[in-house]
């Protein structure tokens, strides 16, 4: 199998890495390891890997790197491993993966696999393979602003610290859409793969990661109070049932040119373009569970 890691996670996800390593390669497993370079870059040795007949490429990291090593796995047999070391680690919680070293080791030893239905956010020239979820608006402000010196010292906490600094700073443009051909508007958005939000809180809860479409949720009222609402609804799990929260089914999301640049994220990534349109991938993959 080939590991995916990018060097820049730090020390201390790097440590557990070596873990899961040292474990399977006591157990006669037979691993490389490939470090990232540059962004997309895990795409293009997933892909390569792919090519080359591996059975299986690991991508250690969190949601954003799933992702890049799943756009290059597309269409090919090779299954996709994951080795949860990122900060929210949502698409894991979704699969119930184990962070314990031991148990990830077993489960990418054992081989035994789902099926992870991405979702691509298109772009003018270019497109963005996701695993959990692409959030244009309000989310992807607090994406855009996050430090990464602060991410990596207190993890989940940059996000709510983030999270209260935009609900103030952020100016709510509307963001205007069709579902499946049906209009809508919202000050921000968050199309999902799966049931859970930043880590292992419910925001869809008809979510399906195995198939194709999406639940997208439209948080409609603009403005601090409607941000820190829902902020404080999030880890009690209520965020569905808040006031002003709308989630929909579909299985295309296209943007309306006329509103402009909106902040975008996808997998916990920015995005330098808005996407104009989400749609499914062409494929499933292949995820390892246990």
């Amino acid at each position: 199998m080939l590991v995916i890691f990018n060097p820049v996670a730090g020390r201390r996800r790097a440590a557990a890495l070596w873990k899961v390593l040292d474990l399977l390669v006591e157990n006669g497993v037979k691993v490389e390891v490939a470090e990232t370079q540059h962004a997309g870059h895990a795409t293009e040795l997933a892909r390569e890997a792919a090519r080359d007949g591996f059975g299986m490429v690991v991508a250690a990291g969190g949601d954003g790197t799933i992702g890049e090593v799943a756009n290059g796995l597309l269409g090919s047999a090779t299954a996709l491993g994951v080795i949860p070391i990122g900060t929210a680690n949502v698409l894991a919680k979704e699969y119930r993966l184990s962070t314990a070293p031991r148990a990830i080791a077993n489960a990418l030893a054992y081989k035994r696999t789902a099926l992870l239905w991405p979702g691509v956010a298109r772009m003018q020239g270019s497109e963005r393979v996701f695993v959990q979820m692409v959030g244009m608006g309000f989310d992807g402000a607090v994406v855009h602003g996050m430090r990464p010196m602060l991410k990596r010292a207190i993890g989940r906490g940059a996000y709510i610290w983030q999270s209260v600094w935009e609900s103030v700073a952020y100016g709510f443009p509307k963001v205007h859409l069709t579902v499946d051909g049906r209009p809508y508007e919202a000050a921000s958005v968050v199309i999902s793969k799966g049931r859970l939000y930043g880590g292992p809180y419910l925001l869809a809860p008809n979510g399906m990661s195995s198939e194709p479409g999406f639940q997208v949720a439209l948080f409609e009222n603009p403005g601090t109070f409607a941000a820190l609402l829902s902020g404080a609804a999030l880890p009690l799990n209520l965020l569905p049932r808040c006031p002003g929260v709308k989630v929909v089914a579909g299985t295309q999301v296209e943007f309306a040119p006329g509103d402009g640049p909106i902040m975008t994220q996808s997998d916990g990534d920015a995005l330098k373009e808005t996407p104009w349109m989400v749609t499914n991938a062409s494929s499933p993959i292949p995820i390892v569970v246990g």
